[in-house]
């Protein structure tokens, strides 16, 4: 396969969405959505794109790479409108609503209507919708193969157009099988976008997504945070970890504030924790129904919650305006992860400020992220020593009750996977149903959902 060719990133005033060569009803559909100007991956992507060439783009998160594939693929139908046009693969499923909603919004002047095929929704009604041959599919991979294998009369046969964003996860390898299995019943000529904050460049992952002289369009470092994020670490003793947070989220009473976890359980127990000592927080995790799931960020969106609790179910793409703070309880296994994560802050422009609870046993996985970045990023945040002894005994009572309730609902998770998380093991993160179900046999999944 040719390398990418890489396309210019030099431009000294921005053009105009009009310049760029965009039609009326997309013009139209920019103002009213109030987007003035392109952001830089739209000014380098679209000319690209517009000319039918295959895109890699890499841009920080928060960057405009939903209309820069969506734009392209709403022209491109205007000229030859036919039902089921082009599919989006994301992999999560408020990814995938978010993605859904950009569409319609950028295709509302040109009657474009959207289909979204996610896990823990009823696949009957997933299956009319799709019988209606929507213009647009925007699928987590799972349920979406669930569909070609199982749907009657539906098929990608005609696809014009496959989209992958947050590319990188895409093609790793808890979704590496299902995505094949998408591939061989999909035209190999078609045009495809692959899109992300961060994107591994091996061959054979490029290969697998059988692109087609792409060009690569890179406006940002391979791995690397805004300059408007101001990063911060706090040090203390693991069974220290609870007060300190409660500590900051007293100081950051104000601020709207999304709290990452490894865990399912530590998300839930936190959630739960924080709601007893009065903060307003509500969980987000992989074991929620997803209408839960929506609810809770539709909640907290609106301002009605201020507090997240989240896996990294939700650090992948999702657009959440106004994040004050990014606080991860536990350090992310991953660089890459830690990228993510605090890219729910300090989007658009704006500034914003993470905080990482460092205990004894993540030095190294800090050492690791800020090597990746590019030396050291964070200073430490000041502490009140007075203030946290205080908090100290109120704290250990609100961990109990969470702990009691969690064993009322039922939670899964219980006390032997948060003693597996803190001796250092991975095995616990959160993932989508629409990732474990991945490749499983049928008869497998109720027995295997987590």
């Amino acid at each position: 396969m040719p390398a990418p060719e890489e396309a210019s990133t030099s431009s000294a005033i921005s053009p105009t969405f009009r310049a760029l060569g965009l039609i009326d009803p997309l013009l139209e559909a920019l103002e009213q959505l109030n987007f003035k100007t392109p952001t830089e991956i739209q000014v380098e992507a679209l000319p690209h794109a517009l000319q039918g060439k295959d895109i890699i783009g890499v841009a920080s998160t928060g960057s405009g790479k939903t209309a820069a594939f969506a734009l392209p693929i709403l022209q491109k139908l205007w000229e030859e409108p036919k039902g089921l046009f082009a599919c989006v693969l994301a992999p999560t499923r408020e990814l995938a609503y978010q993605i859904s909603q950009q569409f319609e919004s950028l295709g509302a002047a040109m009657g474009v209507r959207c289909v979204t095929v996610v896990g823990g929704m009823d696949m009957m009604s997933q299956a009319v919708a799709l019988a209606k041959r929507p213009h647009i599919v925007v699928a987590t991979p799972g349920r979406l193969n669930d569909h070609l294998e199982n749907t009657k009369g539906f098929s990608l046969r005609g696809l014009k157009f496959l989209v992958m964003d947050e590319a990188d996860r895409l093609l790793d390898m808890d979704f590496g099988p299902i995505i094949d299995k998408i591939l061989k019943v999909i035209p190999r000529e078609r045009t495809t976008y692959l899109f992300s904050a961060t994107m591994t460049t091996k061959v054979q992952k490029l290969q697998r997504a059988s692109l087609s002289n792409p060009v690569r369009v890179e406006v940002s470092e391979k791995y690397s945070t805004v300059s408007t994020l101001l990063q911060y670490y706090l040090f203390m003793p693991l069974p220290q970890k609870d007060v300190h947070l409660i500590y900051l989220a007293n100081s950051l009473a104000q601020n709207s504030i999304i709290i990452f976890t490894r865990t399912v359980h530590d998300a839930q127990r936190v959630s739960i924790m924080l709601r007893t000592l009065g903060f307003p927080a509500v969980p987000l995790h992989g074991q929620l129904g997803q209408s839960a799931r929506l609810g809770a960020l539709a909640k907290f969106k609106s301002g009605g919650r201020k507090v997240l609790v989240a896996t990294d179910v939700a650090s992948r793409g999702l657009d959440i305006p106004h994040v004050d703070v990014v606080i991860n309880y536990d350090v992310p296994t991953h660089s890459k992860d830690y990228i993510h994560r605090v890219g729910r802050t300090a989007r658009a422009g704006r500034s914003g400020k993470s905080i990482t609870l460092v205990t004894q046993y993540d030095v190294e996985l800090i050492q690791r992220i800020e090597g990746t970045l590019g030396g050291k990023q964070m200073e430490l945040w000041p502490t009140d020593s007075e203030e946290i002894a205080l908090l100290r005994e109120r704290v250990d009572e609100a961990g109990r009750v969470a702990v009691q309730e969690m064993k009322e609902q039922g939670v899964k998770g219980g006390h032997g996977k948060k003693r597996r998380r803190d001796a250092g093991g991975a095995d616990n993160r959160d993932r989508d149903d629409d990732v474990v179900e991945a490749g499983m046999p049928t008869e497998k999944r109720s027995k295997g959902r987590r």
